[in-house]
């Protein structure tokens, strides 16, 4: 399979590199297209989207620890927690989650960047303005420079006014689809719908050319659109289109309302900005995506608006100027709800429980029906109130950044059985053990305990559930298990409510007899089984709980 996917691999670059050449052969780069490039860019080349490349990469393999950690870089520390944070304020625009989520938003800056970059040019376009004139005029000093540090503020303005814990790039690609729109609007469509997904594609090629799956089961998740941060990505939108309208309105080079209205629509609903939900609390969510279909319906002809404005619109009050003060006026009410959830603070008796591993300022912990302890900063009444949202799982606390976050869902760590938490800041990282096991009764529920293990340490156990009764009885009597700390589980029969007797299960392949009766322990590939057994009777009561 080795050889097979390296031939692929070079088969698929010399192919891409012939069919490249080719249409190079026939439109001729030194030609016509050629010299419009040279005439927006440098040398031909997008300088400031290689810069933006190389300096979002570089956050994720040298501050996240990327480098040494592809596949699981450090996240908690660099997402945008609070603005009592700023670490998190001024790296969560450029860090990432996972491999997959970096490689998406490169993805979409190496189509969407050079469309901006085009759209806004690296050579003056003031008429009269010369290039080399002055600083703001020196196409390098504009492309290196002045367009890299427009990226990075337009980064940190996306931290600054998104609601919640955001992390990742996306809101400054959608700040460049909405700059590239108002000038180039369906070629932004194509280049998203097509563009975007050639280029993912290719990085999947080349990274594993043959891909061999089997049908599996898959954990318990939230649906697709609730991983969208909506907010974000609609504010970055609304940012671009500000910054087109406020450089293009001046020049002669607008597209016609209709391909403006059309291209974006279109990518309103490919980019799913349509997709309004709200988080219920354990892993419950609402999709309101009729609201949604409207809004951005309603949001293609207020673009479409704006970028008609002149000069003489705002001699007075017109439509025009009306749909450039809706985009301002929506711009400015998102940021409403994310100043206020961003000021917020982890209460002092924030760790959920009796017990939690302590790992340099973070204290890890599991606990259930929890409520979020981050409560906000200003007290304003009833909005000062903590919030109602449960949370079930693993749960990373850490004061001094503002941090409290359900790491690990329940149902997600009942569906594997271990999972590793990683913690960390800027140059350091540590992975914390999360263990789970369980016996389920028949017809009942599951009994379980959870266990961490820090460091260069022991497990600790951390959480207990309560009993739980086995459906099926025998000879009148009810039976139940039970955890038992760090000791095996113990089985419990009863009869009317009285307690008969209570002892530690059996060991694999052997018995003990409880309350007069006989329990049996076989041992199974996919999973221990306990029987109940009478004479002749034999019923299965408790089975050991499996993972994936």
């Amino acid at each position: 399979m080795g050889l097979l996917s390296s031939a692929i691999v070079v088969f698929v670059l010399v192919a891409l590199a012939v069919s490249v050449g080719v249409v190079a052969r026939l439109d001729r780069p030194g030609g016509e297209w050629g010299a419009r490039l040279r005439s927006r860019w440098v040398m031909g080349v997008p300088w400031g989207t290689l810069v933006v490349v190389g300096f979002v990469l570089a956050v994720y393999l040298f501050v996240q620890g990327g480098w040494d950690h592809w596949r699981s870089p450090v996240v908690l520390p660099f997402r945008a927690w609070s603005y009592l944070y700023p670490t998190g304020l001024l790296t969560a625009g450029f860090s990432h989650a996972s491999p997959g989520h970096l490689t998406g938003n490169l993805t979409g800056t190496i189509v969407l960047s050079p469309l901006a970059e085009y759209a806004w040019g690296h050579f003056p376009q003031k008429r009269g303005s010369e290039s080399f004139a002055s600083w703001r005029t020196n196409p390098w000093i504009r492309a290196l420079v002045v367009y890299p540090a427009a990226v990075i503020a337009v980064g940190v303005l996306t931290a600054l006014f998104s609601i919640g814990a955001v992390i990742g790039f996306s809101g400054v690609v959608f700040a460049f689809a909405g700059f590239a729109l108002v000038r180039y609007p369906l070629t932004t469509v194509v280049a998203v719908l097509g563009g975007q997904r050639f280029f993912a594609l290719l990085y999947d090629v080349l990274r594993d050319p043959v891909l061999v799956e089997a049908a599996s089961p898959s954990p318990p998740s939230p649906p697709w659109w609730a991983g969208i941060a909506i907010q974000g990505h609609a504010f970055g939108l609304f940012v671009g289109f500000l910054l087109g309208v406020a450089v293009f309105y001046r020049r002669d080079e607008r597209p016609s309302a209709l391909r403006l209205w059309l291209g974006v629509l279109l990518f309103a609903v490919a980019k799913n900005l349509w997709a309004v939900y709200w988080y219920l609390g354990n892993d419950e969510y609402v999709l309101y995506r009729g609201v949604g279909l409207t809004l951005v319906v309603g949001l293609a002809v207020v673009v479409a608006l704006a970028l008609d404005v002149t000069e003489r619109d705002f001699d007075a009050f017109t439509l025009r100027t009306g749909a450039v003060t809706v985009l301002v006026v929506v711009a400015a009410l998102m940021t409403g709800p994310a100043v206020y959830s961003n000021l917020t603070t982890v209460s002092d008796s924030s760790v959920p429980g009796e017990d939690a591993v302590e790992v340099e300022g973070y204290q890890v912990t599991y606990a259930e029906n929890v409520r979020n302890e981050l409560i906000p900063v200003v007290d304003v009444g009833p909005l000062s109130q903590q919030t109602n949202v449960s949370s079930s799982g693993v749960i990373v606390v850490n004061q001094d950044r503002s941090i409290w976050y359900e790491s690990v869902s329940a149902g997600r760590l009942a569906y594997t059985g271990y999972t590793e938490v990683r913690v960390g800041g800027v140059g350091w990282n540590a992975d914390v053990g999360v263990n789970r096991d369980g016996w389920s009764a028949v017809g009942g529920g599951t009994a379980y305990r959870v266990s961490l293990r820090p460091p260069d340490g022991d497990w600790t156990l951390v959480h207990e559930s309560n009993a739980v009764a086995a459906e099926p009885r025998l000879d009148g009597r009810n039976f139940s298990i039970t955890p038992s700390g760090e000791g095996p589980y113990q089985i419990v029969v009863s009869q009317n409510g009285s307690v008969l007797g209570r002892d530690a299960v059996p060991r694999a392949n052997d018995s003990v007899t409880i309350g007069g009766i006989e329990f049996v322990r076989e041992e199974r590939g996919g999973g221990d089984r306990i029987y109940a057994v009478v004479g002749d009777t034999r019923v299965r009561v408790f089975a050991q709980e499996t993972y994936r």
